[in-house]
């Protein structure tokens, strides 16, 4: 079990939740943000960081829990340092989605929503992340890569390597 003494906002994050919550007339309608905020600070949605989230907005855990588990954009468990998304949806599929997924799957030993023992990379297949006209299309956390093919994907892994 973590220890709940370490999952902590900063100040300045508890600011930024505070501002968000008033734009809405419920916390409920900010916890989209700040689950996004827990995230990117801790990893990944432990339940602990739900409890923490849950208290922070003053809402059930249960609900918390609801929208976390709801939305795939929300990591369950631990995920890599860099998430590789492959979109897999009818474009990319016809351009060659599959086999980069494929590929980056045999080329790091894992498959979808699974991370490299090491720590560094997670894998998922992904539908449709819209942009279709750049078929196809991978993400790396949070920036998209168009119009790749195999060797640009590997060429993309290893420049990740190089920036432990």
């Amino acid at each position: 079990m973590e220890d709940i003494q370490e999952i902590r906002f900063s100040e300045e994050e508890l600011k930024e939740i505070e501002m968000v919550k008033s734009r809405y007339p419920s916390s409920k309608s900010a916890i989209m943000h700040v689950l996004w905020m827990a995230q990117k600070k801790f990893g990944w949605l432990s339940k602990d960081v739900k409890e923490y989230v849950a208290k922070i907005l003053d809402l059930p855990e249960s609900h918390v829990h609801g929208v976390a588990s709801f939305y795939t954009m929300y990591f369950k468990k631990p995920m890599g340092k860099y998430h590789i998304q492959v979109c897999t949806n009818i474009s990319c599929m016809l351009r060659g989605g599959e086999e980069i997924f494929e590929h980056v799957s045999e080329k790091l030993g894992i498959g979808h929503n699974q991370r490299t023992e090491d720590g560094l990379f997670s894998l998922e297949e992904v539908e449709c992340m819209g942009a279709c006209g750049g078929a196809p299309m991978i993400a790396i956390n949070e920036d998209f890569y168009e119009n790749v093919d195999i060797v640009s994907v590997d060429e993309l892994i290893s420049s990740f390597k190089t920036r432990i």
